[in-house]
């Protein structure tokens, strides 16, 4: 495992070579956006939430044509940080992982720059070409390649009986390494071209987010139980979740190397509420509910927070069966607070605004290739993204385009007038002009 270094120099260096571009052209093909409010919801697929009696309200915002909504858009990988990352920056920038950052380390060796892979599965059977690093994150910075997306991942995301092995993107498809992945976000872009972000994020503690990997909102991993006897770390609900932070894993944010592009632009749902009671709210609102509210679910939640009744018993099959009503039910009404509290704020009535509703990944089953052929193709990694403009777009649209993360980044950068990043100035990637309402393509 390649993780420490002795100097300062070796940190940042990088290896030279072809590949991608990092930062290409601005995209077009989006109306000009002024603000977007991305809420990410959590673990299943498209069929399990389109559909669903459990889910009214997304269901009725897509059966009334309020909303336009994407019927061939996938997530890229496994697990939850990949996908976040994918959606913020365009890579999984060698992060193939949960794990927590290692915060402010500065003598980290980031994944760009050690070629190496930050795993889930240290016991697992890479490929040969892959060294593994199973360790927390080292803050993301630099250039250098990241990790390829196989089509089927046999190897780090694999747990028995379950998941001998699942499908990326559809389980056709692949995303090979980049050679100049650039290790920053949307957020630093945005910053760069006078605009901002924040991260909205449930049961964040009051004292911020630095140095936090899980709270309740109260009690966190930086909790000291020693006066809480007999209460344990164990019995905290993991409500707040880093994994769903993606910007904190970014030295850029950890650092604060750049005014109004740090960890304070990372704040808890109070946060939110005040700023669009007061119609004062950033370009780019990324919004993560809590793990009881975005349907993750946790194994110490109430009912209607517990995991899907199938997690436990390989019942999750890309459909209904074993899922947990009352889970489904709780982010459904999630959606319905965070939606409705938007409309009625002042920047909904001015300006052009977008509300894009999206979950990060499917609930890891379907390989269509599996032996036994149990699971279909359509049981891939498809999952629900919507949008909602407050302009004179038509309403309604069910695109059958195919879309994935990428496209997701690529037209947020489209609306905003930024350069693509990383993966999303790949040629195959599109921007989702016809659920953003735009008139031309790209």
């Amino acid at each position: 495992m390649i993780k420490k270094v002795a100097s300062l120099c070796l940190a940042l260096a990088v290896a030279a070579g072809p590949g991608f571009a990092n930062e290409g052209a601005v995209p077009t093909g989006i109306p000009h956006l002024d603000h977007v409010f991305v809420i990410m919801m959590e673990n299943h697929g498209y069929q399990q939430i389109i559909g669903n009696p459990n889910e009214p309200y997304l269901n009725s915002l897509i059966a009334n044509k309020q909303v336009n909504s994407a019927k061939n858009y996938f997530a890229i990988g496994h697990p939850s940080l990949t996908n976040y990352l994918e959606i913020v920056g365009g890579s999984n920038f060698g992060v193939r992982s949960d794990n927590a950052p290692s915060w402010h380390d500065m003598a980290c060796m980031p994944n760009l720059a050690a070629k190496t892979v930050n795993a889930d599965n240290g016991g697992g059977n890479p490929p040969a070409n892959i060294t593994l690093d199973t360790g927390a994150v080292c803050p993301i910075a630099g250039t250098g390649p990241d990790a390829e997306t196989p089509a089927v991942d046999n190897w780090n995301e694999v747990t028995l009986p379950q998941f001998p092995f699942l499908a990326d993107i559809d389980g056709v498809k692949a995303v090979p390494l980049a050679t100049d992945i650039d290790g920053k976000t949307i957020g630093d872009q945005l910053v760069a071209a006078g605009l901002s972000w924040k991260s909205y994020q449930e049961d964040l503690p009051v004292n911020g987010a630095d140095g936090v990997n899980f709270s309740n909102g109260t009690a966190s991993n930086l909790t000291d139980f020693t006066i809480l006897a007999p209460l344990t770390s164990a019995g905290v609900v993991q409500a707040y979740a880093v994994k769903h932070n993606p910007f904190a894993y970014f030295k850029s944010v950890q650092e604060g190397t750049a005014a109004n592009n740090s960890l304070s632009n990372i704040v808890g749902f109070q946060a939110l509420y005040a700023d669009l009671g007061a119609g004062d709210v950033p370009s780019l609102a990324f919004i993560a509910p809590s793990q009881c509210n975005d349907q993750h679910g946790r194994g110490n939640g109430d009912a209607f927070c517990a995991f899907d009744f199938g997690v436990t018993a390989g019942l999750t099959v890309g459909t209904r069966a074993g899922l947990n009503p009352g889970l489904i039910q709780q982010g459904d009404v999630t959606i319905q607070q965070l939606v409705t509290s938007i409309k009625a704020s002042p920047v909904w009535k001015n300006g052009s605004t977008a509300i894009v509703i999206v979950w990060d990944e499917n609930d890891y089953s379907g390989v269509s290739t599996r032996p036994e052929g149990k699971f279909p193709p359509q049981n891939q990694n498809k999952v629900v993204l919507t949008v909602e403009t407050n302009g004179t777009a038509a309403e309604g649209v069910q695109s059958v385009t195919y879309y994935n993360s990428f496209s997701l980044l690529r037209s947020l950068e489209a609306g905003f007038g930024l350069p693509c990043l990383n993966h999303a100035c790949d040629e195959n990637v599109k921007v989702m002009r016809d659920l953003f309402g735009g008139n031309h393509d790209d």
